[in-house]
């Protein structure tokens, strides 16, 4: 079994992939940004075994990333919630979004300045405004349906500000 961290690695990349780097752990950031909060939501969307999902979302919370708080429609259950450092990974999700559309496969949905409408670019700036707007300045738009029919890929069939929560979650 592969280790977790990178110890002979004097490197903040290394130090990040300790965080981030496991199978998993990005697509649940990704769905973190969308909005999604909820253990039930994250597994539905990502069909993604219990255990693994625990394990990812204790390592993101002990990572800083995520902060888990007491859901209060749901007693002894939690929410899940981007910290700043979280919320500044957007940058690095987009660009990983980009390659992936630009040399895998074409993505289901463009991001948008939410301020002006304007697609962003693929550096992730506002060509109209000239501004790189946060996770909260940024409308996700579907370019197309997708085949899942989860209540996550359902609510993200409309227009939704990353970091708003989807519903339900």
């Amino acid at each position: 079994m592969l280790g977790k961290d990178y110890e002979g690695q004097d490197c903040a990349l290394a130090r990040a992939l300790e965080v981030v780097g496991e199978r998993w752990t990005l697509l649940i950031l990704r769905d973190a940004l969308y909005g999604v909060r909820r253990f039930s939501d994250f597994r539905a969307h990502l069909d993604i075994p219990k255990a693994i999902l625990s394990a990812r979302l204790n390592g993101l919370v002990d990572g800083g990333v995520l902060e888990r708080l007491p859901d209060p429609e749901h007693g002894g259950r939690h929410l899940y919630q981007l910290t700043e450092a979280g919320k500044d990974l957007w940058p690095a999700v987009h660009a990983l979004m980009v390659w992936g559309d630009r040399y895998r496969e074409s993505s289901c949905r463009v991001f948008q300045h939410a301020a002006c409408g304007t697609p962003l670019d693929d550096r992730g700036t506002c060509p109209r405004c000239k501004v790189a707007p946060g996770p909260d300045g940024v409308l996700a738009v579907p370019l197309r349906q997708t085949s899942r029919d989860d209540p996550v890929a359902r609510a993200l069939r409309q227009p939704h500000r990353l970091l708003d929560p989807v519903p339900g979650s």
